[in-house]
């Protein structure tokens, strides 16, 4: 019961206390009479009975206001001395408490200062220690820090459960470039720490990249190290060197798996520069070829009837000899371009599906041919130079649509053991033996590229092998390419690794300790889950009558720490007209939302932003409401669990007044800074919420579950938008 509810309950007992004493002594006292005495005073009682009752009530009246000076300052004074105390013990350490009400609670309150202050003392001593002991540390941390942001190269660190516990500005860059909301997220949606990395790279990928560094860590290799390339959503090439973070534990001095480091490029562009530079190069042989020709011609003209004839024959000699040494040169030069490019790229395990749809959209974008797919088996993996291969597979559909006219090409992918079948196939008029041998064996040129290899070469290069095959009952016919396979593991258990050579630690961070674990999020603390803490403005208060949501922001809450770095802010263009009121308050314009986009492509970036957390808002209800609104015209739903601030205010303190964002800012001193817009109540939510997980704690209430049966309980979860 609430300190409220008791004061009132005393005031009113005490006032039936009065009355109930009253009336009883006044029963009493007229049973006491004799018979004569009644007679007598009944005359002179009945008519002033009125005025009795009226002193009665005057009494019980006047017990209930001395009562209520008595219950608050023996409940309603102690109860907020105890939120006072909690908040002290809690949440801020140096606030000191306002000596108030009855001499004992002021002493009381001088008490827990003098406490207070002397427990700041040791504090201040212990921390002093604590940042003599880490000076080490963070010049190290400073280093890695610095060594971080400079590099030129994508660096992500995880934990074996795919969680993001380090990165650097590169990758943010990076992976700003593979959202699908770069103005609105920057790439926060699906990088940040405590995010999933599998929002990036498929788990089996990754999986597969962790068993082949097993595999090198039984072997006792110097190098335990994985290399794959994949396609995003976005379309580009990432090649990815994968290195494990080995951990030592007490007693195992080898160490074992607990993570692992990411480097990655982007070589898409690599990509269209070496086309380029085929292009290039081979339009400077083939041109001086032509030059030469002329050369060779305009010497041959030199032999007029009239020139010496000693004279006439050194000269043709010279330009005969520098135009044969020339060509050599020339022929030369091109013989050993093609043989580098043979061996350009080393081969790197791919997965079959990326390969395919790499190919699928180089095809389309350069020759406008359309594309299906048959029985592709997404377990396969290939071991390929992807950038030769790709240039093969476009060569040889670019001649089956110039030479055969074939409109539609489709590919197939099985496994066959160790190796992993390619087939390009089409429908149309059948070719000879000798056509395909030809195709094969000439320079491949298509859609403006050249390249002096031919598909031998690169087929040469995987160790493969390449043939035509028909299906005659279906009249069509397909070139199967014979590739090397590389075969994933489906499930990796961490607790399976097998212990490695202990390696350099470059590092002291205690990056690696915490891992997922199964159970049900109800059941997990609140110091242990992430949280993604939002607000909205909007064009006023009634969803159901037709508001819109301006604008959406949001930060991170991870171990307990707020990323106001990885943020999310986004106004909103709502379709309709912004009334001059609601700009009062949030002052946002009409101009300001001219180009912004609408909730249609906002919603989806703030979702992938919120995945995998708990939303965390104040006064939740009011903007999740506007959400629901949105899901049957979006197909978006927010199913993660939410928490209210100002449900959990009332919980915490329920003798308080107020309950609104300012008043529990004020109680938990935290500064108020952009009041009003989204992202600015989002992190003053965000503070107000990590100074609660503590008070929360000393009651009792710890995990996700207790915090939102407690909730459920107040007054105000009972508020309807």
């Amino acid at each position: 019961m609430s300190p409220k509810a008791r004061q009132g309950l005393v005031i009113l007992g005490a006032s039936a206390l009065v009355l109930g004493v009253l009336g009883g002594a006044g029963v009493a006292l007229w049973r006491d009479f004799g018979a004569d005495e009644r007679a007598v005073l009944e005359p002179i009682l009945n008519p002033r009975l009125g005025l009795l009752i009226m002193i009665g009530m005057v009494g019980a009246g006047a017990a209930a206001v001395l009562m209520k000076s008595f219950a608050h300052d023996s409940i309603a004074a102690p109860a907020l001395l105890a939120d006072e105390i909690g908040l002290l013990v809690g949440t801020d350490p140096s606030r000191r408490l306002k000596p108030s009400g009855s001499p004992e609670l002021q002493r009381i309150a001088e008490a827990v200062n003098s406490l207070a202050d002397q427990r700041q003392s040791l504090q201040d001593d212990v921390e002093s220690r604590i940042r003599e002991a880490r000076l080490s540390v963070e010049e190290e941390r400073n280093r890695l820090a610095a060594l971080m942001s400079e590099l030129n190269q994508s660096v992500v660190v995880c934990n074996l459960d795919g969680r993001i516990l380090l990165y650097n500005n590169r990758a943010r860059l990076q992976f700003k470039a593979l959202s699908d909301a770069p103005t609105a997220a920057g790439g926060g949606e699906i990088i940040g720490l405590g995010r999933s990395i599998y929002l990036v790279f498929e788990r089996n990928l990754i999986v597969h990249a962790l068993e082949s560094i097993q595999e090198r860590i039984r072997r006792q290799s110097s190098q335990p190290m994985a290399n794959f390339v994949t396609t995003t959503r976005a379309g580009q090439l990432l090649r990815v060197q994968m290195a494990p973070v080995m951990s030592t534990t007490e007693g195992d001095a080898d160490g074992t798996v607990s993570g692992f480091v990411l480097m990655l490029d982007n070589i898409t562009r690599n990509f269209e520069s070496e086309t380029r530079r085929d292009q290039l190069l081979n339009s400077v042989t083939e041109g001086s070829r032509s030059s030469l020709a002329n050369l060779r011609a305009a010497a041959e003209m030199l032999e007029y009837p009239d020139l010496d004839v000693d004279l006439k024959d050194r000269f043709l000699k010279v330009i005969r000899d520098e135009v044969q040494a020339m060509s050599g040169r020339l022929e030369e030069t091109a013989n050993a371009f093609a043989d580098s490019l043979k061996t350009r790229w080393p081969l790197d395990d791919m997965h079959g599906a990326d390969l395919i749809a790499a190919a699928q959209r180089r095809i389309e974008k350069k020759l406008g041919l359309p594309t299906k797919l048959e029985d592709v088996d997404p377990a396969v993996w290939v071991k390929v130079d992807s950038f030769s291969l790709l240039q093969a597979i476009s060569y040889l559909a670019s001649r089956l649509s110039d030479e055969f006219e074939v409109r539609e090409v489709r590919f197939r992918l099985s496994s066959a053991g160790r190796l992993a079948h390619l087939d390009l196939i089409w429908s149309g008029q059948a070719m000879s033996t000798e056509t395909v041998m030809s195709w094969e064996l000439e320079p491949m040129s298509f859609a403006g590229e050249s390249s002096p290899l031919t598909v031998r070469d690169v087929i040469a290069r995987h160790d493969g092998e390449i043939w035509l095959q028909r299906e005659k009952t279906q009249h069509r016919a397909f070139f199967r390419l014979l590739l090397p396979s590389a075969l994933p593991q489906e499930e990796v258990v961490a607790a399976a690794y097998l212990k490695g050579d202990s390696r350099p630690e470059y590092y002291d961070f205690d990056l690696f300790k915490q891992t997922e674990v199964s159970h049900e999020l109800d059941d997990r603390l609140l110091s242990e889950l992430a949280f993604t803490v939002f607000d909205t403005e909007t064009t006023g208060l009634n969803p159901s009558e037709g508001d819109e949501i301006i604008q959406i922001g949001a930060t991170r809450i991870v171990n307990g720490k707020l990323l106001r770095s990885e943020s999310f802010d986004q106004l909103v263009d709502p379709l309709r007209e912004l009334p001059e009121a609601s700009t009062k308050i949030h002052g946002i314009t009409p101009e300001m939302l001219v180009g912004q986009p609408p909730m249609a492509r906002v919603l989806p970036a703030f979702h992938a932003f919120a995945a995998d957390t708990v939303l965390v808002a104040h006064n939740a209800a009011f903007d999740m409401r506007f959400l629901q609104m949105k899901e049957q015209s979006t197909g978006i739903r927010f199913e993660q669990p939410v928490l209210d601030t100002l449900l959990l205010s009332a919980v915490i303190h329920p003798s308080q007044e107020s309950h609104r964002l300012e008043a529990i800012s004020e109680r938990m001193g935290v500064n108020i800074m952009g009041r009003h817009t989204a992202i600015g109540d989002a992190i003053v939510t965000g503070e107000v919420f990590l100074r609660m997980i503590p008070l929360l704690a000393e009651m009792g209430i710890r995990t996700l579950g207790e915090a939102r049966r407690a909730s459920e309980k107040t007054y105000y979860a009972r508020v309807k938008y």
